[in-house]
């Protein structure tokens, strides 16, 4: 568990929650949003471990009695709302877990803390519930809202919450992160934090997975010598990579960059643009070999497989299409 010291990026965010501790002007709610691997549970975690902190300061000094048990989820007066992964939170959710027992005063804190995480599958009905809390707060309760999508919410809910919305990182941020912790090789970094679009969580999700990596080096297998195999090997290629647990998804997205990276090299002749830097002379030769228009039809066949997938077209078909443009073009 970290505290906001640890948490790379956000910074307008950790400040606002610092300071409202730091002030004793603590909201009674508050809904923490952003798409799945921003951070969001790390951050409501890191606001816990300052709030019931027994040493005060801008950050908790994880050794006092509180924060040990802030870290292994004991504190008596912080409540991780659960419910089924897969289903909805139901109105006696709310009412068993936090209605039922918000104004029993805090055991061993000045605040008592509810972390809803996945509150978007707050039923209408749970949200009604909650709403009553949320209008007449205990002066200590205290009720943290995580969600990939707030306008899930009731407008009143929205406008008695106090809303944080966590951004995506700055490339150099997640580059960074991803260098430092996992040792990556220059152009690994570059790739996977071109793939991670600001989210730091996907990024290290990516990195430790042995299906991201074998997606990495096979997807590259096939870009380096898509003119010169058949379709259906390049085809049955693929398929193998989906039958050892590779996103497809994440294979185009990867196809996608290295002709966005053909494409620039055309225009600038710049290598230091180059995400696939060590596969410098490969797209130097793809770049004196296509066209701009081809370049973008390239792109656009990519685009139209993904969207041909969202529509559950056959998998071979959508993928063969994209195959024969990068082959033609």
């Amino acid at each position: 568990m970290l505290g906001f010291s640890d948490i790379t990026g956000h910074e307008s965010i950790k400040e606002s929650l610092q300071r409202s501790i730091r002030s004793d002007k603590v909201s009674h709610a508050y809904i923490l949003s952003g798409e799945a691997g921003m951070g969001k549970k790390t951050m409501a975690d890191a606001f816990a471990l300052s709030l019931f902190c027994e040493k005060g300061g801008d950050g908790p000094c994880m050794a006092c009695h509180a924060c040990k048990q802030v870290m292994s989820r004991n504190h008596p007066d912080l409540i991780y709302v659960q419910h089924e992964k897969t289903g909805s939170i139901g109105v006696e959710d709310i009412r068993r877990q936090v209605n039922d027992t918000v104004y029993i005063r805090p055991y061993s804190s000045a605040y008592k803390l509810y972390i809803i995480d996945e509150a978007e599958k707050m039923t209408v009905q749970a949200q009604n519930a909650l709403l009553k809390t949320i209008e007449e707060p205990p002066s200590y309760g205290v009720i943290m809202l995580l969600t990939t999508d707030p306008q899930s919410f009731l407008p009143t809910i929205l406008s008695r919450c106090v809303q944080l919305k966590l951004k995506p990182l700055q490339d150099p941020l997640v580059k960074s992160y991803l260098q430092k912790n996992f040792k990556l090789k220059e152009q690994e970094a570059d790739v996977y934090t071109a793939l991670a679009r600001g989210n730091l969580g996907k990024g290290i999700s990516m990195v430790s997975s042995e299906e991201s990596k074998l997606l990495y080096s096979e997807t590259l297998y096939i870009l380096r010598d898509i003119k010169k195999v058949d379709i259906s090997e390049a085809l049955n290629h693929i398929r193998g990579m989906r039958e050892e647990g590779i996103d497809i998804y994440e294979c185009l997205e990867v196809m996608q960059l290295w002709y966005r990276d053909v494409l620039m090299f055309k225009v600038t002749k710049d290598v230091n643009l180059l995400l696939f830097k060590e596969e410098y002379t490969t797209i130097n030769e793809i770049s004196k070999n296509s066209g701009y228009e081809g370049l973008e039809e390239i792109l656009s066949a990519i685009d139209k497989a993904r969207i041909r997938l969202d529509a559950n077209v056959n998998m071979d078909l959508a993928l063969e299409l994209m195959l024969l443009v990068m082959k033609e073009c």
